[in-house]
């Protein structure tokens, strides 16, 4: 069980991030946790895994946890076994066996007498029997690195399992073991994904926003589906104050007008029957004082509605307001663009693929490229840029406009400006008040234009970089994705998706996001071994 009681949490900066939020968590469930880029679910997840403490607040969990996190980066310089936290164990154990019967030795042991057999089970079981323990974890690769802390699970056997989008640089192959371990475990399983086809195998969504947590009883699709009717509900309320806004408005105005009528035509009586002009005065100061008296009823009532009209607009999905239209691309259909023969790499003298590479890319051509972890997907994209010369082979190319988007986005300059990478795009001199307008449209407001691209989240920079796309007057020949949909939300993902769907050029993409390939319409895969 889990259970989180007025939790708050704040950034060394000062910025809040939690405010008193509460969460339980029953045993034996599967969960995740929903939200957009930025609102703190990577954040949450660590709280709940002990990896940092909250600034406010009690967080109880009963059972032994394991936790998947999202970067590895701060363990790129244990070994694998450090990694497993069973590098101990397996030490005492070899001292014992050797003849060493310290008592700390059973101690740290305590009766797990099989830790090595359930190592090479585990290990085994997600296609890394050859990796050496002793080995640092920065000498693998994004997903060998996923599949070590995975195979963690079965080896340690906690009660609760916290994961940080496990499926990030996992191949298809480590996404089917990943969803059949989810199915069939007993343990209470925590997550936070993009994966559609993992989020619909858990039985609660938590969503998480500035208001606080928001609990859904069911799947992704429940989820969403839910979410549909919230959406145009509130589509409805905010059509509904609109009418409210305008009928009061249009009521202030006939009020006013009839109560001028009615005062002009008082005072007109008033002349004719010889009131006095003190009277007169002191009746023109009454009128006066119940024609502002109307004019602060109606108003009040008109800064109510709209306030409440704009508390209603502010919930809608940004993804509306983000909606990207490509210019088709100046190449026709069909042409040859890219023409590989016969083409291999060599690392460390070693050929990277069994047999060499034979290809052809035209205009138009929407290609998966395809293969398992470590079987060389963005070599070969380096290769077809000209980033990297083959070690056999040749690759001959036409003349076209090519858009590499990478995994961290490296297009993007860290030390750029928010502000001075989209007018990178500026083809067609826009004015500076209309890319701005654009630049708030993707959800960069005016506090952010200046901020340095270093130090924007995955999202913000898919974002940037198409509001950099939508001001340029050309759309791009070709668009090439590696891993797009790895660190983005599902309203990112989303967002990206129904770009490229609108996209007219050529597309290549790596991907093992089944429901993204499946929705951008892939009609051909490149498949590497």
């Amino acid at each position: 069980m889990i259970l989180l009681q007025s939790i708050s949490y704040g950034f060394p900066g000062g910025d809040v991030l939690f405010n008193s939020i509460h969460l339980s968590i029953q045993s034996h469930t599967k969960s995740a946790v929903a939200g957009s880029n930025g609102i703190g679910k990577s954040t949450l997840l660590k709280l709940i895994a002990g990896e940092i403490q909250p600034s406010e607040g009690n967080i109880t969990v009963k059972g032994d946890l394991y936790y998947v996190p999202q970067m590895f980066g701060n363990f790129d310089h244990r070994t694998v076994s450090e990694c497993l936290k069973i590098d101990k164990k397996l030490n005492a154990l070899q001292k014992i066996i050797n003849g060493d019967v310290g008592e700390e030795y059973f101690e740290t042991l305590n009766d797990d007498w099989d830790i090595e057999e359930r190592c090479q089970n585990a290990l085994q079981h997600w296609k890394l029997e050859n990796l050496n323990l002793n080995q640092k974890l920065e000498s693998l690769s994004g997903g060998q690195k996923t599949k070590v802390f995975l195979a963690g699970i079965q080896i340690n056997q906690p009660d609760i399992i916290i994961l940080d989008e496990p499926t990030n640089h996992l191949d298809l192959e480590g996404r089917k073991l990943l969803y059949e371990f989810v199915k069939q475990t007993h343990s209470t399983v925590v997550m936070v994904s993009h994966d559609r086809i993992l989020l619909n195998l858990v039985d609660t969504i938590f969503e998480l926003s500035n208001q606080g947590i928001s609990t859904y009883g069911g799947n992704y699709d429940f989820y969403a589906e839910q979410k549909e009717i919230e959406q145009e509900a509130l589509n409805n309320d905010i059509h509904s104050k609109e009418r409210a806004l305008k009928k009061a408005k249009e009521k202030e105005r006939e009020t006013l007008e009839r109560k001028q009528k009615l005062d002009a035509r008082g005072k007109q009586k008033q002349e004719k029957s010889g009131v006095a002009r003190i009277m007169m005065n002191t009746l023109r100061n009454n009128a006066e004082k119940n024609t502002s008296r109307l004019k602060d009823i109606h108003a009040e009532k008109i800064n109510d509605l709209s306030g409440d009209l704009r508390n209603l607009r502010s919930s809608l999905k940004n993804s509306d307001q983000m909606k990207l239209i490509f210019n088709d691309s100046d190449l026709h259909s069909g042409k040859l663009l890219i023409a590989a023969e016969e083409v291999n790499f060599k690392y460390n003298e070693k050929l990277l693929w069994k047999e060499h590479l034979n290809l052809d890319i035209r205009s138009g051509d929407r290609i998966l490229i395809k293969g398992s972890n470590g079987s060389g997907k963005t070599t070969l994209i380096n290769l077809l840029l000209g980033n990297l010369k083959p070690s056999a082979g040749t690759i001959s190319k036409s003349e076209c406009n090519a858009i590499y988007v990478d995994q961290e986005y490296s297009l993007i300059g860290q030390d750029m400006t928010v502000y001075d990478f989209v007018q990178q795009f500026n083809d067609s001199a826009m004015p500076e008040s209309e890319v701005k307008t654009l630049l708030s449209r993707f959800l960069f407001r005016k506090e952010t234009w200046e901020k340095k691209c270093g130090i924007l989240s995955g999202g913000e920079r898919l974002r940037l970089l198409l509001c950099g796309l939508s001001i340029s007057n050309k759309a791009p020949d070709m668009i090439i994705l590696d891993e797009p949909t790895n660190n983005l939300d599902l309203q990112n993902v989303e967002i990206l998706t129904e770009s490229i769907r609108n996209y007219q050029g050529t597309l290549l993409v790596i991907s093992h996001d089944e429901t993204f390939l499946e929705e951008i319409g892939v009609e051909r895969e490149i498949v590497l071994g």
